[in-house]
């Protein structure tokens, strides 16, 4: 991989600014929707958000380190594989809270409130999230780095998870009372639980394969 050049880390590290100052409003909106509705996706869509800022403001501060100080190839490498571990990290945790609450509510919950709000700030979320994927998509494919690709991922699982969201709370705003609106809203999130699952196993495996350099006094000799 070909070094960034100083035009292409600022504007990397503005992204990453951008989207972690946006990222910290979302768990007060949706936690302000939480309050007012009762869906088990909802709630699961909160602790999600919550855990993906952690890495978002990891991914922001490694990748600003990186930038501005001078280190050895060796050293930015296993930066780049925490990093990666950190963002699969999020998404393992939001997957195993989300199965486990969808699992404890399937005999015994019912899903009702107000949803509208979790609509509007959802709707806006996969809006937000969707450019920031196509932001981190342009900047990968102009010069690729394994901290933006492992934006990319995460930012997919965003976008389709809040899709799922979406789908839930608009069952549950139109007939909360239906029987079937408590299992589209219990399916939603075991749906969802299993692609953040999947998406943190794939992160995981795309951070380890990130190179480290041997320094070169602890090469072999023939």
């Amino acid at each position: 991989m070909q070094a960034l050049s100083k035009e292409q880390s600022a504007r990397r590290e503005r992204t990453l600014l951008v989207a972690l100052l946006l990222g910290a409003w979302s768990p007060l909106t949706m936690g302000v929707a939480v309050l007012l509705g009762r869906s088990t996706t909802q709630l699961a869509d909160f602790i999600r958000r919550s855990v993906e800022l952690m890495a978002l403001f990891v991914s922001w501060m490694v990748f600003r380190h990186i930038t501005h100080h001078e280190l050895s190839s060796q050293a930015q490498a296993k930066l780049e594989r925490w990093t990666g571990w950190g963002v699969a990290a999020s998404l393992f945790c939001s997957g195993l809270v989300m199965l486990g609450l969808a699992l404890s509510r399937i005999h015994s919950f019912q899903p009702g409130g107000n949803v509208y709000p979790g609509l509007v700030f959802g709707s806006m979320g996969v809006i937000t999230n969707a450019w920031f994927w196509w932001r981190y998509y342009r900047l990968d494919w102009e010069q690729s780095s394994p901290i933006i690709s492992a934006q990319i991922r995460l930012y997919r699982a965003k976008c389709l998870v809040g899709l799922c969201v979406i789908v839930a709370l608009t069952a549950v705003a139109i007939d909360p009372a239906h029987t079937i609106t408590r299992y589209i809203d219990i399916l939603g999130t075991i749906v969802v639980s299993v692609y953040l699952l999947w998406s943190g196993y794939s992160s995981a495996r795309s951070a380890s394969s990130i190179p480290v350099p041997v320094p070169e006094g602890h090469r072999d000799v023939n």
